[in-house]
Order: structure tokens, then C-alpha cells, then sequence
């Protein structure tokens, strides 16, 4: 089973070098148990592009989906065999990270 771990963040001093390290170190232990697939930081919303071109319809605008106070900095994508090894995995990588995650199995 595959799932998404996102990062929920509120731009309040993310990074740290102390929270850097234990996310490295989450990640190693996610590629030794083999549930490592993907990981990576986002750029702050400010950055973020909305497109539509549904129908033709070719719009864009610059910024964020949504304003809000919190937003997703970064995930992991990871393979777990059970939603409750998964459900252990975010707990961890919301520890690492310190922050709050959102745990989102994938379909199919």
C-alpha cells in the first residue's frame, strides 16, 4: 500500500538544523525498512501557480489554492503494508520534522 505523509507547516521557523537532522535520519530508517519511495520540501505558497485549462479554458493565477495560516511544505511518499505500520510511519515523521502531517492513502 502507498501513502502520502504530508507536512503541515504555518512558515513559523521551519527547518532548523536540529529538525533537518532528524528528518535525515528518518529517512534513512524509511530506505533500511524498504518504505522509502519519495520525499520532498515545497517552496512557500506564495510561489504556487493555479492552472485550469479545463475546456480550453487557459487561466492562470499566481499564488496559492487557498489562503490559509498552515500549508503542506513537504511529503513523503512511502509503501507500508498495513494503514496502522503507516499510521506509525507519520507519527515518527511528524516527529522528526515537528510538525503536523496529514497521513492520505494513495488509489489504485
Amino acid at each position: 500500500m502507498k501513502f502520502l505523509i504530508s507536512v503541515i507547516d504555518d512558515l513559523s521557523g521551519s527547518g532548523t538544523p536540529e529538525e533537518m537532522a532528524a528528518i535525515d535520519e528518518f529517512n534513512d530508517q524509511l530506505r533500511a525498512n524498504g518504505n522509502w519511495i519519495f520525499a520532498g520540501g515545497l517552496a512557500a505558497p506564495g510561489n504556487a501557480v493555479v492552472i485550469d485549462n479545463r475546456n480550453g479554458a487557459n487561466l492562470l493565477s499566481n499564488g496559492p489554492l487557498f489562503e490559509s495560516k498552515e500549508n503542506v511544505s513537504g511529503f513523503w511518499i512511502i509503501e507500508a503494508p498495513s494503514p496502522e505500520v503507516a499510521r506509525g510511519l507519520a507519527f515518527e515523521g511528524s516527529k522528526s520534522c515537528n510538525r503536523k502531517v496529514e497521513l492520505r492513502l494513495f488509489l489504485g
